[in-house]
């Protein structure tokens, strides 16, 4: 069954300024759930135990629908890529590389339909876009998924300072880029020194939790 935050997403979406530029039959929600079950249908398990799903999104639609899209691609790409990273942040899915969204006219596709080529795409160097920097040295890479910080065992970076909430923030992919979320935690999280409920990451941003620093670098 699609989950609720999903389709809260697409009715978001269908009210946005993007949604309101269709005047075909063609709707915006179309696409999300075209996206949602290629993620979906094309699961496999990692050797890791992670559940990774396809990142490279190319939609094809016919001139005719395509013609109301001009001007608004970037906008609707970015829209539906946020979906893509959502819906895995909701089933606790894995990216093996960047979303990546396209929309092209094609003649060979009827008017009304959209048709979707998915599949997994490793990033440049199969590297990742950015890190973590810990006061240990070491050295967390950020990519397609979110890494969770905090002293819970189950965070995916466990921080051993009490005065850390066991579930204290998060570092997800956002844009082109990656956020820090604050979780409602007790002390509050910190960048640059300034109490932050959400942040967007720039090379050298100091992270703070607790009494412990955390360094966003990109790579």
């Amino acid at each position: 069954m699609p989950s609720q935050g999903f389709e809260a997403r697409l009715e978001r979406l269908v009210e946005s300024t993007v949604g309101r530029i269709f005047k075909s039959g063609l709707q915006p929600a179309e696409f999300g759930r075209k996206l949602r079950r290629a993620m979906d249908d094309h699961r496999v398990v990692s050797a890791a135990g992670r559940t990774v799903v396809v990142n490279q999104f190319d939609f094809a639609v016919s001139p005719t629908d395509a013609e109301p899209l001009e001007g608004m691609l970037g906008t609707l790409r970015r829209e539906l890529a946020e979906l893509a990273r959502a819906h895995a942040r909701d089933e606790g899915y894995a990216f093996v590389g960047p979303v990546e969204v396209s929309i092209a006219s094609d003649g060979s596709v009827a008017r009304g339909t959209i048709e979707l080529d998915a599949r997994m795409v490793e990033g440049a160097g199969a590297l990742p876009p950015g890190s973590l920097l810990l006061p240990t040295g070491d050295r967390v890479p950020l990519g397609e998924y979110v890494v969770s910080l905090g002293r819970h065992d189950d965070c995916t970076v466990v921080l051993g300072d009490p005065n850390v909430s066991r579930n204290h923030a998060e570092v997800r992919p956002s844009g082109d880029g990656f956020v820090v979320v604050d979780q409602g935690s007790t002390n509050g999280t910190k960048v640059n020194g300034v109490r932050v409920a959400e942040h967007q990451l720039r090379p050298g941003d100091e992270i703070r939790l607790g009494n412990t620093v955390l360094r966003f670098e990109a790579s």
